[in-house]
């Protein structure tokens, strides 16, 4: 069930991230115009932000699949994995359900209405039109809520093993690091090893990990 709704969540996230690709290019032909043409289109900042934001809110699921939200580490991660599943576990019921809830309620209703009204945007005098860049919120609301449910199936199990169960891998910053140290003429064998262990420890940690065993961990069976 938790790699089903991953895989959900990892190809959304995939796919919506070419968006990157589109917003880049439409940028690009816009300076162009307004700088080498003096032509500007004026609702290239409208177009901008439903690009911008489709990526944003679409990648949502995505990156909680991969534990890549902003979280305490301070704290968290020095904690036994039980008592991270226990406190996710709480967090989850007290604040993620309802207010992701909240979220696809309000959106539905946002877009909903939108909809039928044929919803333009008011920043310039022919606006393109809003009511399907709105649906997004309720869509992007529903997948979050899809992986929150993975995430509470992963806490209920760490809960029960004692080991919070994989993620599904993908390429990750320190990758980039590794290749960059393994090109390098300046950097010996064993510095890149030190450097890509310590980037991996602070990987690791920041990843809905832990650096501290768990109760059972290390005794006799």
């Amino acid at each position: 069930m938790i790699r089903a709704i991953d895989q959900v969540s990892y190809w959304s996230g995939k796919t919506f991230a070419w968006l990157i690709v589109a917003l880049t290019f439409v940028v690009s032909v816009e300076v162009f115009k307004r700088y080498i043409l003096n032509a500007p289109t004026a609702w290239i900042f409208d177009f901008n932000n439903m690009l911008y934001g489709t990526l944003f809110m679409m990648c949502g699921a995505y990156t909680l699949a991969q534990g890549g939200h902003v979280r305490a580490d301070f704290v968290y991660t020095y904690l036994r994995p039980r008592v991270q599943a226990g406190l996710d576990l709480a967090l989850y019921f007290l604040f993620f359900i309802p207010g992701i809830l909240g979220l696809i309620y309000a959106g539905y209703d946002y877009a909903a209405l939108s909809w039928r009204i044929g919803e333009h945007s008011t920043v310039t005098a022919e606006g393109p039109p809003v009511y399907h860049f709105k649906s997004v919120i309720p869509i992007a609301g529903a997948l979050v809520m899809l992986q929150g449910v993975a995430e509470i199936v992963r806490c209920i199990e760490c809960l029960r093993t004692g080991a919070w169960p994989p993620r599904l891998s993908d390429v990750e910053e320190i990758d980039v690091i590794d290749t960059q140290l393994s090109k390098s003429q300046y950097v010996d064998e064993e510095s890149r090893r030190v450097a890509m262990d310590s980037a991996k420890a602070i990987d690791e940690a920041a990843r809905h990990r832990t650096v501290a065993p768990d109760d059972d961990e290390g005794k006799a069976p």
